[in-house]
């Protein structure tokens, strides 16, 4: 700022308020501040800006991410960035992979780069050493799954729930064989979706098979292989849920390739891009992961704004999208003919 106020002819004062917009400065003072930014290249520090403010603040906001790729969590990205914006900060997000070693690397980096808060999906590990960040006067929010040992606030899905209206839905189209297929049960929603099916067959009288119910799926082409496995049984079901996008896809492919898309039903966790395209129509349980990251955003933003009560839960609501996938009946059950 001293080259800029050098170059430009001016005191450091009249470009510090040209620079951060604020007080009034004549427009051609404001011109040759400009101009010298222009010549020498000058980029604010938001870093060194900030050891000046009382607050200590950088508007800026780290997001630890199992999958940024995984569309679940673009969505959850852009409902965060969305709030960020209304407040002109900053999010930078990572991946952890699900690994909490990762985690915690990412962690310390964007704690080390003096972000004012942190959104994380919490690995199957310990939170615990987020007590450290906290204390040092880092912002705190968990999105999709709570955080284990550590109180924080949490956005969640209705996980269980949901499933429990897909599974209602089925037996009314007449199915009584439903098989689950889940992703791995150290992770709270894939615990939690298979909870829910469980207690919805309880409440309508069924019995849980256990070969049919598969789980520890961690990939489209483990919920292929899964989907063939459990259809091969010796009385196989006349429906599948799928309990998260991955696998969802793994199972259309399984179907398609085995030419009984239009004779199996098939209801999936997470909605999927085209899913209303296919043939036929996907029925999923949809989430909103959108306000599901705008939610998180206002949370995080309240704590850094002062806010130091207890910890919040949020559990927002699913939605049953019915489409054709969900329509076939239980021609399958029917006994072979004498």
């Amino acid at each position: 700022m001293k080259d800029v106020a050098g170059v430009a002819g001016v005191s450091l004062a009249t470009v510090s308020r040209v620079l951060s917009e604020s007080g009034e400065v004549r427009p051609e003072l404001a011109a040759k501040v400009h101009t010298a930014v222009e010549l020498l290249g000058y980029r604010r520090s938001v870093m060194a800006s900030s050891l000046r403010r009382a607050d200590r603040l950088t508007g800026s906001l780290g997001v630890v991410f199992e999958d940024v790729a995984n569309p679940f969590f673009s969505s959850v990205h852009r409902g965060i960035e969305e709030v960020a914006r209304e407040r002109g900060g900053l999010v930078l997000a990572g991946s952890s992979d699900d690994d909490p070693v990762r985690e915690r690397e990412l962690a310390d980096a964007f704690a080390a780069r003096a972000v004012d808060g942190l959104i994380m999906v919490p690995s199957a590990g310990d939170q615990a050493y987020l007590s450290r960040e906290r204390e040092m006067g880092v912002a705190l929010a968990f999105v999709d799954r709570p955080p284990r040992f550590l109180e924080g606030d949490v956005v969640l899905s209705d996980n269980a729930g949901g499933i429990g209206e897909a599974v209602a839905h089925l037996h009314a189209a007449g199915h009584r064989r439903i098989a689950f297929l889940g992703d791995r049960l150290r992770i709270y929603t894939a615990a939690e979706r298979l909870r829910g099916h469980r207690e919805a067959l309880r409440e309508l009288g069924l019995a849980e098979e256990p070969a049919l119910v598969r789980t520890g799926l961690a990939s489209t082409e483990a919920a292929e292989t899964a989907v063939r496995e459990v259809l091969d049984v010796p009385v196989p079901p006349t429906a599948l849920l799928t309990s998260q996008n991955l696998v969802t896809i793994g199972a259309i492919r399984a179907l398609r390739g085995l030419g009984l898309q239009h004779a199996v039903a098939l209801v999936g966790f997470d909605d999927l891009a085209l899913g209303d395209m296919l043939d036929p129509s996907v029925t999923v349980i949809a989430q909103d992961p959108t306000e599901i990251g705008r939610t998180a955003a206002r949370l995080l933003f309240e704590r850094i704004d002062g806010y130091a009560g207890p910890a919040r839960t949020i559990t927002l609501p699913t939605e049953l999208r019915v489409r054709g996938s969900s329509h076939p009946g239980p021609a399958r059950e029917a006994p072979p003919p004498a």
